[in-house]
């Protein structure tokens, strides 16, 4: 089942309103995914020569200041970090294999979500209205986001399974539907450097983007190459640091749909979560056609 959900603002002076304008298209697919809900929001970057971390803490009452003094030490750089819940957003100058390391070192029980100079990856059990509040989202200021909400039918309901996953600098994946061969194809990405961290067919997506962008792709013909290489049903909703991306397999069978005014770009696997937008009475609405790459970006930084 599950539902996809993102929000893309055209306009700078419309960043503050992202969370607010978010928060019920989420809580609108709780009937397509009751069981966890997580979404990846971009904002806030960091210079070059930062890494903006999100880390999750298996509690609410992780000993995050203990950590950030340690990391300090251990790193010699500067940092800064605030606490959500039961995550911790962390932008330190120095490298992500750095910061990796050390954190491995220091904090093995904490998983790293995102890594990159924009995005944050908030995400856990419970409905979505839940997930919205623990995390304040309705507050978040950012150009764009995604999300999910799932509904876990062929597996356990757990955090690993949650949505959004990401393998790469400010690069996320939410996914509606199912892949076949992630197993063959988990092994091959592994053998070429991939790390997983998760038994979920929509990490496996998000790493074999991953794996083409490094080797020199686009985003558009990494996509290209994901409708020949990935075998199933899909709507991949798709988070960059300059914007985001919609595509569906050939066939097509799992829902969504586009809106667009001036003002943003749409998307959900039901209208429904559209529906509370501003001017949506007016915006361009559309399905999105099979096997059909839909982008929209700001400028590179």
């Amino acid at each position: 089942m599950c539902g996809i959900v993102g929000l893309y603002l055209k306009k700078p002076e419309l960043e503050a309103q992202l969370g607010k304008l978010f928060e019920p298209m989420l809580e609108a697919m709780t009937d397509r995914g009751p069981d966890s809900a997580g979404f990846a929001i971009y904002g806030d970057e960091v210079a070059d020569g930062w890494v903006k971390l999100t880390l999750q803490a298996p509690g609410i009452d992780y000993p995050w200041a203990a950590l950030m003094g340690q990391l300090e030490g251990r790193l010699g750089c500067s940092l800064d970090w605030f606490q959500n819940a039961s995550a911790a957003v962390l932008k330190l100058h120095t490298s992500e294999a750095a910061a990796r390391q050390a954190l491995a070192e220091l904090a093995p029980d904490l998983r790293i979500m995102s890594a990159g100079q924009s995005i944050e990856i908030l995400k856990g059990m419970g409905l979505p209205a839940e997930i919205s509040s623990r995390f304040g989202l309705a507050g978040m200021k950012g150009s764009h986001i995604i999300g999910h909400t799932r509904m876990a039918t062929e597996s356990a309901v757990t955090m690993e399974g949650s949505h959004p996953f990401s393998t790469g600098a400010d690069l996320c994946l939410v996914h509606n539907g199912s892949l076949s061969n992630h197993f063959r194809l988990r092994q091959e990405l592994k053998r070429e450097g991939i790390h997983f961290e998760t038994d979920n067919d929509t990490e496996v997506a998000a790493g074999y983007l991953t794996w083409r962008l490094q080797q020199g792709d686009s985003l558009a013909k990494a996509l290209d190459g994901a409708l020949e290489d990935l075998d199933g049903f899909f709507t991949f909703a798709i988070g960059t640091r300059n914007g985001f991306a919609v595509i569906r397999d050939p066939i097509a069978c799992k829902p969504a749909v586009l809106a667009e005014t001036d003002d943003y770009v749409a998307m959900a696997s039901e209208y429904q979560a559209l529906a509370s937008l501003p001017g949506i009475d007016k915006a361009k609405v559309w399905e999105p056609a099979p096997a059909t790459l839909y982008v929209w970006e700001r400028e590179s930084a």
